[in-house]
C-alpha cells in the first residue's frame, strides 16, 4: 500500500510538472517562476473555456477572476494623497503627491490607462495602484488612473470615448488649475490595451484645431495598434508564449468588436479582412516596417482581402482610433514626444516596432526601450508572489524616460 501511495505521490508530481513546465527560451528570466505564474493563467482560460462550453458563464466573466483578485483599496498614505472622481461621467483615480497637494509649484500630470484587452483590468488593482503612487510621488506629478468602460459589454468604441472624454475634460484650464498642473507638462499613457487607447487618443487630440493644451508626450507600453495583420513575425514567433498566446490575443480584439464568435475564428486566421481595407495594408507591411533582424526567418504573406458575412464589422477593424498604427503620416507628424517599450517574446512586439518605425519617418522624436528577454505584461508583476525583477527594471526606466522628458 506504501508503495502504491508513493507511486501516486510520484505520478501526481510528474503531471504536475508536465502541466507547469512550458518550453521558453532559456534567455527569458526567472524562467521558472515566470512558467509558474503563467500556469495559473492558462488554468484559469480552460476553466473559462469549459465555463462557456457548458454555457455557466462567458470566457471573460471568469477571466475577471484576476482582475478582482489583484484590486485593492485606493486610500491616501503619508507620500500621495488618493481621490475617486468622476471626469465628464467616467470614474478615475486621481494620485496627488502630498498630503496637502503641494506648495503650489506647478506640477507634471500622467494620465494612465490600464492594459486587459479592453475586457479586463482596473485602474484599482495593486500593480496599477503601486504604479501610480511610485509617478506621483517620484515625479511629483497628478496621475488620473482612468475606468474606462469594458468590453464586452461596451463594444468600441466606447472604451476610446471614455478615455477621450476623461483626457479632454482634464486638460480644461480651470481643471489644470484645481490640480496644480503645468499645462506644457502633460502625459498620456498605458500599457497593452491601454498603449492602444494612449495613442488614439493621442492622434485625436493633435488633429482637433480647438484643443488649446498639447499633450507633452505619449507612453506607449508593449501596445497593441493594429487588427489587420495578425500573423506577423512576432505573432507567429510568440503563438503560446506567456502571458499573452495568440489566442488570447485575438479573442480580445474580436470582442473588442463584438461577441459574434465568427470574428474570432475569421481573425485567427487571419481572414477577416474586406477588399476596401487593402489600402491600409502598407501601414502594417512588416516586410518594410520592421528591421531585417525582426523579420527573419519569416517570410511576408499580406493577409487576405475579401468579401465576407464580415464587411460590416470592418469599419471598426480599420479605423484609426481602434487601429492607431492606420492613421496617415500627416496624422503622426502632429504627434508629441514619445516613449514606446517592447518586449522580444510578445506577439504584439511588431505592432510597436512598426509604430516606431513609422513616427521616427514622420519626424516625430521617439525612444524606443526593447527588453530582448521580456515578455507580455511584465511591467505589472512587480508584487509578492508574482514579483520579477525585469518588471521593477521596466518600470525604473519607464519613469526616469519620464523625469528627462516630461
Amino acid at each position: 500500500m506504501r508503495s502504491k501511495g508513493i507511486f501516486l505521490l510520484l505520478l501526481l508530481g510528474t503531471l504536475t510538472a508536465y502541466y507547469v513546465y512550458l518550453p521558453i527560451p532559456d534567455e527569458m528570466e526567472e524562467r521558472w517562476k515566470l512558467m509558474a505564474t503563467d500556469c495559473f493563467f492558462r488554468s484559469l482560460s480552460h476553466l473559462a473555456d469549459l465555463s462557456e462550453l457548458l454555457g455557466l458563464k462567458d470566457y471573460m466573466e471568469i477571466m475577471m477572476f484576476i482582475t478582482f483578485a489583484e484590486e485593492v483599496v485606493t486610500e491616501s498614505d503619508e507620500h500621495v494623497r488618493v481621490t475617486v472622481e468622476v471626469f465628464d461621467g467616467v470614474e478615475v483615480v486621481v494620485y496627488e503627491p502630498g498630503q496637502q497637494g503641494g506648495d503650489g509649484e506647478l506640477r507634471r500630470a500622467v494620465i494612465y490607462l490600464h492594459g486587459g484587452g479592453w475586457c479586463l483590468g482596473s485602474a484599482r488593482m495593486g500593480p496599477y495602484d503601486l504604479l501610480a503612487r511610485q509617478m506621483a510621488s517620484k515625479l511629483n506629478a497628478v496621475v488620473v488612473s482612468v475606468e474606462y468602460r469594458r468590453a464586452p459589454e461596451h463594444h468600441f468604441p466606447v472604451p476610446f470615448e471614455d478615455v477621450n472624454r476623461v483626457v479632454r475634460h482634464f486638460i480644461q484650464a480651470q481643471v489644470l488649475a484645481q490640480y496644480t498642473v503645468d499645462p506644457g507638462r502633460i502625459a498620456v499613457a498605458g500599457d497593452s490595451a491601454g498603449g492602444n487607447l494612449a495613442a488614439a487618443v493621442a492622434q485625436q487630440l493633435e488633429q482637433d484645431p480647438e484643443q488649446q493644451v498639447a499633450l507633452k508626450a505619449q507612453v506607449l507600453l508593449y501596445p497593441v495598434l493594429q487588427a489587420l495583420d495578425l500573423n506577423t513575425p512576432s505573432y507567429q514567433q510568440n503563438q503560446d508564449m506567456p502571458i499573452l498566446p495568440k489566442t488570447l490575443m485575438v479573442r480580445f480584439w474580436s470582442q473588442y468588436f463584438s461577441r459574434d464568435k465568427a470574428l474570432f475564428h475569421a481573425m485567427m486566421a487571419n481572414s477577416h479582412n474586406k477588399l476596401e481595407s487593402a489600402g491600409l495594408m502598407k501601414y502594417v507591411n512588416w516586410s518594410v516596417l520592421l528591421p531585417e533582424s525582426f523579420r527573419e526567418p519569416y517570410t511576408y504573406s499580406a493577409p487576405v482581402a475579401e468579401t465576407s458575412d464580415l464587411s460590416h464589422k470592418m469599419a471598426a477593424i480599420t479605423d484609426p482610433r481602434a487601429s492607431p498604427l492606420l492613421a496617415p503620416d500627416s496624422v503622426l507628424r502632429l504627434l508629441p514626444k514619445t516613449y514606446v517599450l517592447t518586449c522580444e517574446y510578445d506577439v504584439l512586439r511588431d505592432d510597436g516596432i512598426m509604430y516606431v518605425t513609422r513616427l521616427q519617418r514622420a519626424g516625430v522624436d521617439v525612444t524606443h526601450q526593447h527588453y530582448a528577454t521580456g515578455f507580455h505584461g511584465a511591467m505589472l508583476f512587480t508584487l509578492w508572489p508574482t514579483e520579477f525583477e525585469i518588471g521593477h527594471r521596466m518600470t525604473d526606466n519607464y519613469i526616469h524616460w519620464l523625469k528627462e522628458n516630461l
